[in-house]
């Protein structure tokens, strides 16, 4: 049963499919398409619903507009337990699922989520053709996003937003919520800029250490042990502990509604960057725009990914898909910090825009 909610913008459509004998369910949803063909990941876990897909691909209607890219919004998810399935389960899954895509093809472009990357995204092009998803691999064309394009976006938001409230970042302490894509390469790109990551943390807990964090040491014991609260020298927190630490930046980087409402009154950061989608309720970003915390939204933060699918999509390079990432990243911070006002959080002032371009190309969308 789908409970979402239907506005002025959309969904347009909503798929859902499944496979009897290989028992693979999941579902798509194409919110806005007055920019372009729906663009967005797949996910695969256990848990995904048609709600939750349709959230994150308003999320993408937003991210789209705002990166001024020719697409619109969407998402999909496979109901599957990725850690559970074999190697030759998991590529029925998602053959099954692309095949079940082919008559939307023109109205979807697949892009890799939560435990789907450039060898499932093989798998899905294979099916439907390289022209039918992005983050392939190179050989297909593709830009993976195991290149770094989120993470990137997600250092530069954090670097403009320190700059914003005075804080040097060469002596900020932040804190990294996940350590798989976004969250590894975020560390890895503002440890670059001297940074101190002083926690970070994944499924099976928090390191934190104070005095910081050695990337690459951080890297290697995730590599070679599964997880980084095998560091040392470190204490190993709970994973929600990470929220409440004294740090000037904490950088969600991988579940939604990470951080709720109940969480307010304990954060010590000034400066919260969302790399991760949803990671924090917008009634939660009100009560911290109250207290002076700067929230740069996810819908600005994290959208290196879907700037480097464009770039990928109209066959460019990895290195000009960095420098474009650069420049929109850093001019789209920047115009909405500018906005940002005591009365007015980062979230309202990109929505704004965001709705006026999309609103701007809809025939069929209604002015709220």
């Amino acid at each position: 049963m789908v409970f979402m909610e239907f506005d002025g913008f959309g969904p347009e459509k909503i798929f859902e499919v499944y496979h009897p004998r290989l028992g693979m369910h999941g579902f798509v949803v194409i919110d806005n398409t007055a920019l372009g063909p729906g663009k967005g990941g797949i996910r695969m876990t256990p848990n995904v619903t048609a709600d939750e897909v349709a959230k994150l691909a308003r999320v993408m209607t937003w991210k789209c507009a705002l990166a001024e890219l020719p697409f619109g919004g969407a998402k999909a998810g496979i109901v599957a337990d990725a850690k559970k399935l074999s190697e030759k389960e998991k590529e029925g899954f998602i053959r099954a699922f692309a095949e079940a895509l082919k008559p939307i093809t023109s109205l979807y472009i697949a892009a890799p989520d939560m435990n789907m990357a450039e060898k499932e995204m093989r798998i899905y092009a294979n099916v439907n053709g390289p022209e039918s998803c992005t983050g392939k691999p190179r050989d297909l064309g593709g830009i993976p996003h195991e290149a770094g394009s989120t993470g990137y976006g997600v250092c530069l938001s954090t670097l403009i937003g320190a700059e914003k409230l005075g804080i040097n970042i060469e002596k900020a302490k932040i804190a990294i919520e996940g350590f798989g894509n976004v969250g590894w390469f975020a560390a890895k790109f503002l440890s670059e800029k001297k940074a101190k990551i002083v926690a970070v943390s994944d499924s099976k807990g928090c390191i934190y250490n104070e005095n910081g964090l050695d990337f690459q040491k951080l890297a290697e014991i995730k590599k070679n042990t599964g997880s980084v609260i095998n560091y040392k020298p470190g204490k190993i927190l709970a994973n929600s502990d990470i929220i409440e630490l004294p740090v000037d930046i904490l950088i969600p980087a991988a579940v939604p509604d990470f951080i709720v409402m109940g969480h307010v009154d304990c954060i010590k950061a000034k400066l919260i960057v969302e790399g991760s989608n949803i990671p924090v309720h917008e009634n939660v970003e009100e009560e911290l725009h109250k207290r002076g915390v700067l929230v740069i939204p996810d819908i600005i933060a994290n959208a290196g990914g879907v700037i480097s699918s464009y770039i990928e999509h109209m066959k460019g390079t990895e290195e000009g898909m960095f420098k474009t990432i650069e420049e929109k990243i850093t001019r789209n911070v920047k115009l909405i910090l500018d906005q940002t006002t005591p009365d007015r959080k980062p979230r309202d002032v990109a929505l704004q825009i965001a709705k006026e371009r999309v609103l701007k190309s809809c025939k069929n969308c209604r002015k709220e």
